[in-house]
């Protein structure tokens, strides 16, 4: 049997979560194990919640938290690395834990490859539902004379130019 996709499961667990949206109106939704009359009027759990509060539990009851924290960890990266690194630098993403941050010169990647342990101790702090375990710092690539899926060892298109 086939796994339902994400979409299938959300809309699963709201409508464990919120009830059956096609259920008739007048039928009083109970939580399970709730007993008839067992509703206290001072009891926990009336008191009314903030919009934070209850977004914050979704996230947590929906396992949303890392992907939030790694979107959020891009999204800053300027208040994270600092603004003139920030200028050099750019995150590229975040695969399997590891952070990719594409420099604009081999020497800002080294530069930050010297600072990996401050920047990490910052990601570890401010956004511990990352999951981050490593950056990896890319300079920028250089151009490639490979083309096509097979080719030659040897000196490359230095050999036809003369």
């Amino acid at each position: 049997m086939a796994e339902p996709s994400e979409a299938a499961r959300v809309y699963l667990r709201f409508k464990d979560v919120f009830g059956d949206p096609n259920a008739k109106r007048f039928r009083a939704r109970r939580r399970p194990g709730a007993e008839i009359g067992s509703s206290v009027p001072f009891g926990a759990g009336r008191d009314p919640r903030g919009l934070g509060d209850t977004i914050n539990s979704l996230t947590l009851q929906l396992g949303w938290n890392s992907p939030l924290a790694q979107s959020e960890l891009l999204a800053s990266w300027i208040l994270l690395a600092g603004e003139e690194t920030s200028k050099h630098s750019t995150p590229a993403g975040i695969d399997e834990g590891v952070l990719t941050v594409q420099c604009e010169s081999t020497a800002w990647a080294t530069q930050l490859r010297m600072m990996r342990v401050e920047i990490m101790s910052h990601i570890a702090v401010q956004y511990p539902d990352a999951g981050i375990e490593s950056i990896r710092f890319q300079g920028p690539n250089a151009p490639s004379w490979k083309k096509g899926p097979r080719s030659i060892p040897g000196r490359g298109p230095r050999d036809t130019y003369g």
